[in-house]
């Protein structure tokens, strides 16, 4: 009987001990996610940028909107001298600014494209305290959508996103059904399966580690950011967002992505069988995170140029 009692007793006290190091990792994870490393821009990327106007023919112009907590949100456009009569927004991922998606911003100015780059909330230039993953930053594309919208009247609107941006991306589609098509490189399928990668990675096992043994500090980290912070993180979720859309979307997730594993844009591809034409993903076997541009160059051009091509439905009236 007392063997017994001390067994419990054991049991009990590492089953705390593990509680309180999980609500400690849990609330440092979160900390670390809504309060983001600031990349600044330096000098040399509004040069860059320069240089990639002039040899297309365009005109850079740093542009901002308000969201709608009032924080100012900064960006560029670069629009072609004469162009296709389409643009499309790029966004970037975490920790990154907006000259990140300066690469992608050549190879769509290349075939006509105006292009708007914008600093997420609390990346880069823009305003804004926290990250919170597509719970703010939903409405704050919405809001670069209708910017450019009024000041430019394009016939169609594109979105590209890559990381964190592509997740952002996909959940402004439940606010913004006017984008003709969108690509998402290398998204979370939701800010929970995100976690348990994370989670699992910091112990060195997969995401089964997370969504297991340390589930527990996933939640206290999701309780810790609405308590702290009043922010949900469990609405941060593409995989809903694209459910309850029309938009077609080009999912492009590399087989060797050990950042965002690839079951993140399986789990929206696999819900969405039904419509194959409507959401398309691709996977690259060679292309590690946001990679598949530099694994696979020419595939990646023919494939989002294309998608951007065959969808040039009108824009929704508001």
């Amino acid at each position: 009987m007392k063997l017994a009692k001390k067994l419990t007793y054991w049991c009990l006290s590492i089953v705390s001990i593990w509680l309180a190091l999980c609500s400690v990792a849990g609330v440092i994870s979160v900390e670390w996610a809504l309060h983001p490393a600031r990349l600044m821009l330096p000098a040399s990327a509004e040069a860059r940028a320069n240089s990639i106007a002039e040899d297309n023919n365009a005109v850079l112009e740093a542009v901002s909107v308000s969201a709608g907590d009032g924080t100012v949100l900064r960006g560029w456009r670069i629009r072609p001298v004469q162009g296709n009569g389409d643009a499309a927004i790029l966004f970037h991922g975490q920790s990154d600014n907006r000259a990140g998606m300066l690469g992608t911003a050549e190879l769509l100015l290349r075939h006509g494209y105006s292009v708007l780059l914008p600093d997420a909330r609390a990346h880069g230039d823009s305003g804004g305290a926290l990250a919170t993953y597509g719970v703010k930053e939903a409405d704050d594309i919405r809001r670069w959508f209708e910017w450019l919208d009024q000041t430019q009247a394009p016939r169609c609107i594109y979105g590209l996103g890559e990381s964190m941006g592509a997740a952002e991306l996909l959940q402004s589609l439940k606010t913004e059904a006017r984008f003709c098509a969108v690509v998402a490189e290398s998204p979370f399928a939701n800010f929970r399966e995100a976690s348990y990668d994370r989670m699992g990675e910091r112990i060195g096992a997969g995401a089964w580690a997370g969504r297991t043994l340390m589930r527990p500090a996933v939640e206290a980290g999701l309780l810790y950011a609405r308590l702290k912070y009043g922010v949900d993180l469990s609405l941060a979720s593409p995989d809903n967002a694209v459910a309850g859309s029309q938009t077609p979307v080009l999912l492009i997730h590399g087989k060797r992505d050990d950042n965002l594993p690839p079951r993140n844009s399986e789990l929206i591809a696999v819900r969405y069988r039904g419509r194959d034409s409507q959401v398309v993903l691709w996977e690259p076997p060679e292309a590690g995170h946001c990679g598949a541009a530099g694994a696979e160059p020419q595939e990646y051009e023919r494939r989002v140029i294309g998608w951007f091509g065959n969808h040039r439905a009108p824009k929704l009236q508001q």
